[in-house]
């Protein structure tokens, strides 16, 4: 029977997928950093009392991509060049979603509306993260070689997701509402697509490492595919409502440091 534990217990167990599956979300997440680095230095004039948080949101995931590499380094193992069906972040910023490159590479000022927009999409993009970390939680946690960087990386999206809640819920209360809850909206309907296309390719570039026969393969881009109608019809509404979250101020201190491997 297939199941998500043991489809990860197969990528981790082989060094080559291991490689593929770190190298992807290391590029990631070293991609993350650096947009959360721009949106802090152009942050809109009225709004620079959130640069501190945003800094600290990049600088988190700065270090998940540090985090990662090091997993790879501890079994002697080199990034490999991630490919361009699997980088969903840049997949995103093709369909719309986010803050473009070309408009954060620029020394221009953002608008009170781009910070907004910033914050709407790290709210669906870090609801995605959140999950995926909690189910890895949940079968890894206590893994030897992974376990203590699981939890590192659960515990800092949780963080990231309270801190997106609190300041959009501040934002709508100062007049905000309406674009927040568009933003957020088309945000998470692009965001489930763009999740199916790369998990599909991710797992047909598993596939093809681990030699899964095609009717495993098959079973697989099935569960995907399903996964995203259930998302497409009603998934999505979890990744769009907004909570006064448990953990208030979530960003407000320095980031913590990335434990040794």
């Amino acid at each position: 029977m297939l199941t998500a534990k043991g489809l990860f217990q197969e990528i981790i167990d082989n060094d080559e997928s291991f490689r593929l599956f770190c190298s992807i979300a290391a590029s990631g997440e070293t991609q993350g950093g650096w947009e959360n680095g721009r949106i802090a230095a152009l942050v809109a004039p009225g709004m620079r009392d959130l640069a501190p948080k945003i800094i600290r949101h990049g600088a988190d995931e700065d270090k998940h991509g540090r985090i990662f590499n090091a997993l790879m380094k501890k079994r002697g193992l080199e990034p490999v060049p991630v490919p361009p069906d699997t980088d969903y972040t840049m997949l995103l910023e093709q369909r719309g979603i986010g803050l473009a490159h070309d408009k954060l590479r620029r020394d221009e000022p953002l608008s009170e509306e781009d910070v907004i927009v910033y914050l709407a999409h790290s709210r669906v993009t870090e609801q995605r993260a959140a999950d995926q970390m909690d189910m890895l939680v949940t079968y890894f946690g206590s893994h030897p070689e992974l376990g203590k960087a699981i939890h590192m990386i659960d515990n800092d999206e949780a963080n990231h997701l309270a801190y997106c809640h609190e300041e959009l819920l501040r934002l709508a209360r100062a007049g905000h509402g309406r674009l927040i809850q568009r933003t957020l909206r088309e945000s998470a309907l692009v965001e489930i697509g763009v999740y199916r296309d790369v998990s599909l390719a991710v797992m047909g570039h598993m596939g093809r490492i681990l030699g899964w026969p095609r009717p495993k393969a098959a079973v697989l881009a099935a569960g995907i595919r399903g996964m995203h109608a259930w998302e497409r019809a009603a998934g999505w509404h979890r990744m769009v409502g907004l909570k006064t979250p448990e953990r208030l101020d979530a960003l407000g201190g320095p980031a913590s440091p990335a434990p040794a491997f």
